[in-house]
């Protein structure tokens, strides 16, 4: 399957690229960027093809891969979708529910296939927790906690200075982390019961689930560098169990998307993290976005 990637930032070129240029099953064509210096540098690396006309590459490829931020991710994956490529996506889909229902749309109409990259769904160890935990009932009440220090006074992350991780924080960043793992096990969101404000960006929620078992999650970018980390804990019927470590690197479990993304394309068969689910994300984010804004508790 013939890929392009649109991008040339961190991302992109820290995992994407590599993982397109290493997939067997994956012919890396080219990269757009809105930078042509740094797309022409991104794709030199790879002995490809720098794009300076996205319409160009959309028309050489079979899919494509998106490493951008959210507002543009989604309004050039409706574009794409709309000239027939598969997309394979990043999370957050968008930051509003128009536009993530635009890609929705676009690729229900088109009859392509899409992929969202929740980085915790593709690493080996954690998602086949997930679908274990999946099978299980009786599940009480999920304890999550993804903490970064991506804002911490001696960070030197290359995302730290991402506009729109600035403006949107912790929620929108590492909140669809936390719920690609909830939703699957708990069950539908009826509702954002409770969105309150911490220390920096910090966010802690409160999820209802439509199954009866609740939720509580926070969600930070600014937590000391010795407090960072991710973790969910989950109690039931059956006892408590924890969310293991992963040992796939970002680049690895890009390569398990892009196999998905393969998959859905062949069978037919949507996949669980397609951009119906990312966008079902979304709105949940929105609502507690909105929650945030309006001070309620």
């Amino acid at each position: 399957m013939r890929i392009g990637l649109l991008g040339t930032g961190p991302w992109a070129a820290m995992a994407h690229a590599p993982a397109l240029d290493e997939h067997p099953e994956l012919d890396f064509v080219g990269v757009w960027g809105r930078r042509p210096d740094a797309a022409k540098a991104l794709a030199d690396r790879y002995g490809v093809r720098a794009y300076d006309d996205v319409d160009a590459l959309f028309a050489d490829v079979d899919a494509v891969a998106v490493a951008l931020p959210p507002g543009v991710q989604a309004d050039l994956a409706a574009r794409a979708a709309r000239a027939g490529c598969h997309l394979l996506l990043d999370k957050p889909l968008a930051t509003t529910v128009e536009q993530g229902r635009a890609v929705v749309d676009a690729a229900r109409e088109a009859g392509v296939a899409s992929v969202v990259f929740f980085t915790t769904r593709f690493v080996t160890e954690t998602a086949a927790w997930i679908t274990e935990q999946a099978g299980v009932d009786g599940w009480f009440t999920a304890r999550a906690q993804w903490l970064g220090a991506l804002f911490g006074h001696d960070s030197d992350s290359p995302f730290a200075d991402s506009p729109w991780r600035q403006e949107k924080g912790a929620l929108w960043d590492v909140g669809p982390h936390a719920l690609s793992v909830l939703l699957p096990v708990l069950g539908e969101v009826r509702r954002v019961a409770a969105a309150v404000p911490g220390p920096g960006d910090t966010v802690q929620l409160v999820l209802d689930h439509t199954g009866g078992a609740s939720s509580s999650l926070t969600l930070s970018l600014s937590a000391p560098a010795a407090a960072a980390g991710a973790g969910v804990e989950l109690r039931g019927e059956s006892g408590v169990t924890v969310l293991p470590e992963g040992t796939d690197n970002a680049v690895t479990a890009l390569v398990h998307a892009a196999d998905a993304l393969l998959t859905a394309v062949h069978t037919g068969k949507p996949h669980p993290c397609d951009a119906s689910f990312a966008l079902r994300v979304t709105e949940i984010l929105v609502e507690a976005e909105t929650l945030l804004e309006s001070g309620a508790r």
